[in-house]
């Protein structure tokens, strides 16, 4: 059993002030893997204070220093590699499949921010002005639990790249994960003060970060409910805000695509990281004439599932990250039948053998309406619901009927026709014929799935402030 005390201050492994101890737990067992000592207030402000000072040089260094620097924690993360899928399957339950693609779009992370480096212009003409492209100051960054390491390594890069520092609150419920990335970051050599990061409970450092005067920016990663808290606190000061948050992404299979290879995708859409993906395609829009066939395939291609074990290479769905989390899906697998939608697959209780851990029988549901509330509201599990339209009209229509925009999918024979489909949807992202990553596109939400975007040109521009200069002649 581990016990992490140590939280990471200019440059410094340092035992934090706070006193409270979070007990880290197994999600496929049950069992107390460790603890770690919490930060409080006073360690946040001296966080805070150290990204304040360190941002006074860091924001000088040249292009070149930052490439140097993202070179060094790629290498340092790098070597690695085991243990950074090793503790996720561990301490999170990610599936080692899941685990060992979110190492590899970490590494392509560090590879897009140098690229972004090589290739970004920091000085820009506008008009017949002089533009600086400037940093915007001490960034906090507050991110969960359901990929943590991903999302430190995607907003400190964007940070490093513009020239800010940071001030980082993980989930406390990924400690083993956040030290195994602070000794990275340590190994790397990194300028004291550039990178500073505090265990603690959000409503303590992580609220200490979105009110703090110093913090000139916040990027934030999870719940919409979540996010408005931090928005409104951080209006008090004027931060500037990046918020990726909650989604209910639809998948439209059109009637010419081929349902033996769209609907099995579908399903890796919907229980992709467990179901425990903001981007889940958890509403699958099929025509009206194809609800038989879809039933059967998916019957098929659930049934053949894997649940159990994440550290087995061919598990395809583990466990709920906490016990809480497990009840809140049971929950709505409940709110679901109550509402008069019918199970195809899967429903409440464990899957045999696998009582001990947060397991939940991967759950299909048929005769949904989108009114319902499990196709209204975030689940955060391997829930999918079925929905059925007439025309691809209705379609559209049913995608866009949803408070969310982040992600949306689109399955269709005809390019032409799914580039028409997609540009249709309201969402920051739309995959055609299939699911990928393209770390130099913007990635965010529409409506309640957020403000700005992460990664590419407008991920970095938002971690900075124009400065005209206008010479008069």
């Amino acid at each position: 059993m581990k016990t992490i005390d140590k939280i990471y201050i200019n440059g410094e492994f340092v035992t934090p002030k706070g006193t409270e101890y979070f007990n880290l737990i197994s999600p496929t067992t049950n069992e107390k893997l460790g603890e770690v000592l919490l930060g409080n207030t006073e360690d946040t402000q001296k966080a805070i204070e150290a990204a304040k000072n360190a941002f006074k040089t860091f924001s000088k260094t040249t292009v070149s220093e930052r490439i140097q620097l993202l070179k060094n924690i790629k290498t340092s993360v790098e070597k690695r590699k085991t243990d950074f899928i090793n503790i996720m399957t561990e301490e999170y339950g990610g599936t080692f499949q899941f685990s060992s693609i979110s190492f590899e779009y970490m590494l392509k992370g560090f590879d897009s921010a140098i690229n972004l480096l090589n290739t970004y212009d920091f000085t820009k003409t506008m008009g017949e002005s002089e533009v600086q492209m400037t940093p915007i100051g001490v960034v906090g960054i507050i991110i969960p639990w359901n990929s943590s390491n991903g999302f430190i390594s995607s907003k400190l890069s964007t940070a490093i790249v513009a020239g800010c520092t940071t001030v980082i609150k993980p989930s406390e419920m990924s400690a083993q994960q956040t030290q195994l990335m602070i000794e990275c970051l340590h190994d790397a050599k990194l300028p004291k003060g550039i990178v500073n990061i505090v265990n603690g409970l959000g409503e303590i450092v992580g609220a200490e970060i979105s009110r703090n005067p110093d913090v000139a920016k916040i990027s934030f990663t999870g719940s919409t409910t979540v996010g408005k808290i931090i928005a409104k606190e951080a209006v008090n000061t004027m931060k500037r805000v990046t918020l990726e948050l909650g989604g209910k992404s639809p998948n439209i299979i059109l009637d010419d695509a081929d349902f033996s290879k769209a609907i099995p995708l579908a399903v890796s859409a919907a229980f992709m990281n467990n179901g425990q993906a903001c981007i889940a395609g958890t509403r699958l829009l099929i025509p009206e004439n194809k609800l038989e066939e879809t039933k059967n395939i998916i019957k098929e291609v659930v049934s053949n599932l894997i649940v159990g074990d994440p550290k087995n290479p061919t598990t395809a769905v583990g466990p709920m990250v906490s016990a809480k989390q497990f009840s809140r899906v049971q929950d709505y697998i409940q709110i679901g039948m109550d509402a008069g939608a019918e199970i195809l697959i899967g429903g409440l209780g464990k899957p045999k053998g696998l009582e001990n851990g947060n397991f939940i029988k991967p759950t299909v549901f048929f005769n949904v309406k989108n009114q319902m509330q499990i196709a209204k509201e975030e689940i955060f599990g391997p829930v999918l619901s079925i929905i059925t339209y007439k025309t691809e009209e209705e379609a559209i229509e049913i995608a866009n009927d949803t408070t969310y925009g982040l992600q949306a999918y689109v399955s269709s024979s005809d390019e032409k026709r799914a580039h028409r489909v997609a540009s249709q949807i309201n969402a920051g992202r739309v995959q055609i014929n299939g699911i990928g990553h393209d770390p130099m596109a913007p990635f965010g939400g529409f409506k309640q799935s957020g403000i700005g975007r992460e990664f590419g040109i407008l991920g970095l521009e938002a971690y900075l402030e124009p400065k005209a200069l206008i010479q008069q002649k």
